[in-house]
């Protein structure tokens, strides 16, 4: 052999040798140590990795949680029963009690509501039909329905109705966003599962455009706001938009409004009346929203029908049954 090749190969396994131990000792000289917490909680999470917390991942917000960066519930995908092992894990408290968020789509305009402006024969996406004049309908703001949104759910939460409107499944829905992240006309969005009353429009056209393209449209009349009690609705841009923080779900603005862009999904109450079995706590008046309520602690207390606006959270607030609700037929 060589001597010149021979004494090339033994220097160069030299210095990888060096080298080798070089990154070897630097590796425990200077490694950081993971919390052994992060493993166990990315084990626990349902590994979609979609975004929904925040974080780029799910591995992303396991370390965030075991720094203490993330809440031990920030996994909407996950839900209570997540929260719940994460919080084992990192001996927290879950804190269950929000209320969960899902997507609700802000539009009723469907192929029998709206008036169409021209044929789309273009690929058969939403994306698509709205970057070739907009589809076929003449509102500029309606669903395409296309069921692009249904087609990005990882969680069959949304399926397309006959009329060609996503339909949402309160129960399968998991805040992940991907379907608003994915509506190019971005008529959908998060709301509380609580909430019963939702604008099913965002067209910012006049009134009088909007009745021309379509039946349920927003037009704008300030009913709904005017004949809102807690002033969780205001017209922004020719539409009606509805504060959810502020809503009490009476359902008394879908009952206002002319053209049915309102949707209540409770049931109406007719009257509210405290019973005999009232220990004055004072758990219902301060649930009113309108200071409907009166009287003194240990003492029954009294509903003054006047004020009161029939949202029933006094009702929801009695622990002892002391408060009646009666519906409308």
């Amino acid at each position: 052999m060589n001597p010149t090749y021979l004494y090339s190969l033994v220097s160069m396994g030299g210095i990888a040798a060096v080298l080798a131990a070089g990154l070897g000792f630097a590796s425990e000289r200077f490694k950081v140590e993971q919390d052994p917490r992060v493993g166990k909680v990315e084990d626990a999470l349902p590994g979609v990795n979609c975004g929904a917390c925040g974080y780029a991942g799910c591995s992303a917000f396991a370390e965030a949680v075991a720094a203490g960066e993330a809440p031990v519930n920030g996994c909407p995908v996950g839900g209570d029963k997540v929260a719940a092992e994460v919080a084992e894990i990192m001996g927290a408290d879950s804190d269950d009690s929000g209320d969960k968020l899902v997507a609700e789509l802000l539009c009723a305009g469907g192929i029998k509501e709206t008036a169409k402006s021209g044929k789309y024969q273009g690929i058969q996406t939403c994306k698509a039909a709205n970057a070739v004049n907009g589809g076929e309908k003449s509102c500029q703001y309606s669903c395409l329905g296309f069921g692009d949104c249904e087609s990005v759910c990882p969680f069959d939460a949304i399926y397309m109705s006959e009329n060609g409107l996503p339909q949402i499944d309160p129960e399968k829905c998991t805040a992940c966003g991907k379907c608003i992240t994915e509506c190019p006309r971005n008529i959908l969005l998060l709301a509380p599962m609580s909430a019963q009353n939702h604008i099913r429009c965002s067209s910012h056209n006049s009134g009088k455009i909007v009745r021309k393209s379509c039946e349920v449209g927003c037009i704008a009349c300030s009913l709904c706001a005017k004949v809102c009690p807690v002033d969780a609705i205001e017209i922004k841009d020719n539409l009606a938009v509805i504060d959810y923080e502020k809503c009490v779900n009476c359902g008394k603005c879908a009952e206002k409004c002319p053209t049915g862009t309102i949707q209540f999904e409770g049931k109406m109450i007719e009257k509210v009346e405290i019973n005999d079995n009232c220990v004055g706590c004072t758990l219902c008046a301060r649930a009113c929203p309108v200071e409907a309520i009166e009287g003194e602690v240990k003492n029954r207390h009294q509903i003054d029908q006047d004020k009161c606006i029939q949202c029933g959270l006094c009702f929801e607030a009695c622990n002892v049954k002391a408060v009646d609700v009666f519906y409308q037929d």
